[in-house]
């Protein structure tokens, strides 16, 4: 028998996970512990639809994994419920989440992806944004109803576009002759609706929610209740749970990330051939976790943000750290050979400050006398972390 099967056979005949699939973030729990009072908020706003009533646009924010998502899903379905119950079809329910690629990083696709919800069809570009308005009008003005569009993480889509598609959306009222729209926004950044148009602010914000971080206490409850349908009985070593919850209430209180930690320890245990999942997995999970989350940061980061971390790799050897004038100076050396144009020194300043932010680097203002004060730079990844992200750049920069 050569490794393989041995690996295989080990899978199959011992088995930590009853139902992976329930600590799973796209996993849609019957109950949402500790949430009951925003799950009646939500509920409360968009009663008015029921009835046949334009509901009062809601924006809801709160930081990742509080269950703003959960949430507002948990009441769109008992609102389909409620509808079926009643044998009523005034009423549409559509979920669009705006992080996720070829659906939200233009006007156009947005609009293209509610048509599609709607069971409608446009091409996927070249028509006129106000023409695939006027499909999407047709489609929901030929009856009496009530539409309630819910934009997860709209705080993405507007990064890319701008904010003017959601005073589009809801202006489009005026234009309606028997349907009406209400939109539902979600966001994870708790300072979105400053950086709004006054004009977006106030339409969209007519009622707003915040979602609070979960403490350790209400994060060991979540975890506890997925765990008895998640694993087999008897495999979670004592104090794994509270663990969890303590490394996720460090996090903000994200649930999301003590859900993740607890099956990435599951997985980790299953592979090294474990009866049970242990606190050393939970420690290796973290790593592992924050680890993998840095490289998607880098993946993911704008070209300039990859330039400047690219500059401080070709620069730092060891523990010694680079000036911010020499990232600087590298950054421009990198541009020319790229053919980037070079932003000022102000925003690459900024750009280092939200490294420092992440934990890529750890930058520390000291004197240098006369010449002033500047920030010595240190990079914090490891040397197998700093060898995939080298690599993940030199790709998408081309070098």
């Amino acid at each position: 028998m050569d490794n393989i099967d041995k690996i295989f056979d080990s899978y199959v005949s011992q088995k930590l996970f009853k139902n992976k699939a329930i600590l799973q973030s796209n996993y849609t729990p019957e109950t949402i512990p500790h949430r009951n009072e925003q799950i009646e908020a939500v509920a409360s706003v968009l009663a008015p639809s029921l009835r046949g009533e334009k509901a009062s646009n809601l924006f809801i924010y709160g930081r990742t994994g509080t269950g703003k998502t959960l949430s507002v899903q948990h009441v769109g379905m008992k609102i389909i419920s409620k509808l079926k119950e009643r044998e009523q079809d005034n009423l549409k329910f559509i979920y669009i989440n705006c992080k996720l690629k070829k659906v939200a990083d233009t006007e156009y696709r947005i609009v293209a992806e509610l048509i599609k919800e709607l069971g409608g069809s446009v091409p996927s570009t070249g028509l006129p944004t106000d023409q695939v308005y006027s499909r999407f009008i047709d489609l929901i003005d030929g009856k009496t109803q009530v539409v309630l569009i819910v934009l997860d993480e709209i705080d993405e889509a507007v990064e890319k576009m701008g904010d003017n598609f959601i005073y589009s959306l809801t202006r489009l009222n005026s234009s309606l002759k028997n349907a009406q729209i209400s939109i539902i926004g979600i966001s994870n950044s708790l300072t979105f609706m400053d950086n709004l148009d006054p004009r977006v602010r106030s339409s969209l914000g007519e009622e707003e929610l915040v979602f609070s971080p979960y403490n350790a206490l209400q994060l060991q409850d979540i975890l506890r209740e997925r765990a008895t349908q998640a694993f087999s009985e008897g495999v979670v070593d004592a104090g794994v749970i509270e663990k969890c919850a303590a490394f996720a209430a460090r996090v903000h209180g994200d649930a999301r990330r003590a859900l993740d930690l607890l099956r990435v320890a599951g997985d980790l245990a299953e592979r090294e051939g474990s009866k049970k999942i242990c606190l050393s997995h939970i420690d290796l999970a973290n790593q592992k976790i924050e680890r993998d989350k840095v490289l998607d940061v880098i993946e993911t980061a704008p070209k300039q943000f990859q330039l400047v971390l690219y500059s401080i790799l070709e620069l730092t050897n060891g523990e010694s750290g680079v000036f911010t004038g020499d990232v600087y100076n590298k950054y421009q050396e990198i541009c020319e050979k790229t053919k980037n144009d070079a932003l000022t020194q102000r925003r690459i300043s900024d750009i280092l400050g939200e490294f420092d932010m992440l934990g890529i680097i750890n930058a520390s203002v000291i004197s240098k006398g006369r010449q002033g004060r500047t920030r010595e730079i240190k990079m914090t990844l490891g040397d197998q972390i700093k060898i995939k992200a080298r690599e993940i750049i030199e790709r998408s920069l081309g070098v």
